[in-house]
């Protein structure tokens, strides 16, 4: 996958996402990753020549397991990482109910789930594989992220086109990121 290496090389930098990682690790939950802003938001820092900064919105931990699919279970785990790291804002959802809440057909595992995400660079994560390493999941590939490409997924380009752009107007990412190349127009 290109952009791979950089990719891990971004996040290894990056002692609070680092961090992070290796505590949702310790969980030993099933298909379990960390993603959207969290990552997104650190390759675009780094981009626009940023040292790492600590993440501005929630930690968005992302997991699958239909028997544990309640969600106080997502909250108990929240209050978990909150004890082990409260510089955090925690948020966990596990995948396996989440198709309910967003109009989809039931999702099959989390990368499943992340085709469904408005944003082709924000369809991103990662998870720790031990001390030196991290796995990625990126179902759109990493070009737009590192191109700093704002795009709508293929499932935002119909009638959720106009989530997408209400997403775009809401998180002013270009303020933030200048350098970003913000996509509106639908496509057929």
């Amino acid at each position: 996958m290109p952009h791979a290496s950089a990719f891990r090389a971004i996040l290894a930098s990056d002692s609070i996402r680092w961090r992070a990682l290796a505590t949702v690790m310790s969980l030993g939950l099933p298909d379990c990753w960390i993603g959207a802003g969290f990552i997104r938001n650190a390759v675009w820092d780094q981009l626009h020549l940023r040292p790492p900064r600590p993440p501005a919105g929630d930690v968005d931990v992302l997991w699958f397991d239909p028997e544990r699919a309640d969600p106080l279970e997502d909250k108990r785990l929240e209050a978990t990482l909150d004890a082990i790291d409260p510089t955090l804002n925690w948020s966990v959802k596990n995948q396996a109910r989440m198709h309910a809440r967003n109009g989809d057909a039931r999702y099959i595992y989390s990368v499943d789930a992340m085709w469904h995400w408005p944003e082709t660079a924000t369809a991103v994560a990662a998870r720790r594989t031990g001390q030196a390493d991290c796995d990625i999941a990126a179902p759109f590939g990493l070009h737009d992220l590192f191109a700093l490409v704002v795009k709508p997924t293929p499932r935002f380009m119909g009638p959720k086109h106009g989530v997408y752009l209400d997403r775009v107007r809401a998180k002013r990412w270009s303020s933030s990121w200048p350098r970003l190349r913000i996509e509106t127009t639908e496509r057929p």
